[in-house]
């Protein structure tokens, strides 16, 4: 389950942004959403038809070949035919808990929506995401466009998709060394993880130093966008590309709204995000005891070990929502030598199965209520009148 600015999603440029009309209003948030599809060439490049072609066949290879390589699908299919209602009402409650989470998160970043707002945005553009190949950039402008016709403005989107995308980048490198620490515990960690605890922690350190640099310093962050700036003009003249952007100037933009909004909502953001994603793990923990899989079988904290290197691991979008890579990292971190390797493989399986695709139906179903049906999702502010003055009698002149 991803939201709607996890930076393994492709973000929108910051031209793309700044030509995204403002306001609110159901036709604002619908010329943004044709804007940026407009925007995409009406034929792909050779490198997006190698992209997706390369995409389907690593996921084709991954279930085809490496998956049953652990365990047979009938196996699987047997081990998930066993399970009792209350396993199932049980999973299904974690999935519903995770994605609630996720809803609560956007809020505590863009606290001007509801939840059931950010439950449309976050459902929509994870419907479009998980389905077409580094459709990450349209699920964004699925976003935008949904937040643009509530009113959301451009600023507004550019501080939420950042702050957002910095907060999950934390988290991400910031599970390895607590499922390190606490594995350590309970066993010997793998090399696999210490190795990835380490990276994790040496770029959360950088990472958190250079934003409290930036914060903090405004010659700092004056100095970096230069760098920046130079970095992307050489690259967009490699790539023979217009290069028309003032990264100096939008990093101070970002230091001014961010500043005010870490220092108003940061311990909130925190939260809610370690929450979002400590609760997506709970689901795979729900599904390794609902296939029947005990604490001395497969401990929680070797779950959670896994559960935070693949996250690191799928930080890069090579597949829709990682579809393959998470399925085939957690089997083989879990079922390797394992004894059961089909209940863990069953269990793994069930668990990208309640998190992917739910969001799918889901998505398009708010879609179309946004669409045709807005005031489900967003009531429209009564237009104020002002009183009307009750006529009386005319004066007479004296």
């Amino acid at each position: 389950m991803r939201t709607i600015a996890e930076p393994a999603a492709a973000a929108l440029t910051s031209q793309d942004l700044a030509t995204v009309p403002e306001g609110p209003g159901q036709g604002a948030g619908h010329a943004a959403l044709q804007r940026l599809q407009t925007a995409r060439p009406r034929r792909r490049s050779v490198r997006e038809i190698f992209r997706t072609v390369g995409s389907i066949a690593l996921i084709a290879a991954i279930f085809g070949f490496a998956v049953p390589h652990f365990a047979s699908y009938r196996s699987v299919w047997a081990s998930m035919g066993a399970m009792t209602w209350a396993e199932v009402l049980l999973i299904a409650a974690a999935a519903a808990a995770s994605m609630i989470s996720t809803w609560i998160m956007i809020c505590s970043v863009l606290p001007a929506i509801r939840l059931r707002e950010a439950a449309v945005v976050n459902l929509g553009s994870n419907a479009v995401a998980n389905t077409l190949p580094a459709g990450g950039a349209l699920a964004m402008g699925v976003s935008w466009a949904m937040l643009s016709s509530w009113g959301i403005s451009t600023p507004q989107y550019v501080l939420y998709t950042l702050v957002s995308g910095i907060w999950n980048v934390f988290a991400r490198l910031g599970l390895p060394v607590l499922a390190l620490v606490i594995l350590a515990t309970a066993s010997r960690p793998g090399a696999g993880l210490i190795a990835a605890a380490a990276v994790g922690l040496a770029l959360l350190a950088a990472m958190a130093v250079g934003l409290g640099l930036l914060m903090r310093s405004e010659s700092f962050a004056v100095r970096a966008g230069r760098v920046v700036q130079l970095v992307l003009v050489t690259a967009c003249r490699v790539a023979r590309r217009p290069a028309s952007f003032d990264i100096p100037g939008s990093l101070l933009g970002f230091r001014d709204r961010a500043g005010a909004l870490i220092a108003a909502r940061g311990w909130r953001i925190t939260v809610a995000t370690a929450a979002s994603n400590l609760t997506l793990w709970l689901v795979l923990l729900a599904c390794l005891r609902g296939i029947g899989l005990s604490q001395a079988q497969v401990p929680w904290q070797t779950s959670l070990a896994a559960f935070a290197f693949v996250r690191l691991l799928t930080v890069l979008p090579i597949t829709p929502g990682g579809l393959g890579i998470t399925e085939l990292g957690l089997i083989a971190t879990l079922a390797a030598g394992h004894r059961d390797a089909a209940q863990v493989t069953a269990a793994v399986l069930l668990y990208r199965a309640v998190t992917y695709l739910p969001p799918i139906p889901l998505g398009a179903i708010a879609c179309l209520t946004w669409r045709y049906a807005p005031g489900l999702i967003h009531a429209q502010p009564v237009p104020r009148q002002e009183p009307q003055k009750i006529a009386g009698p005319a004066p007479q002149a004296p």
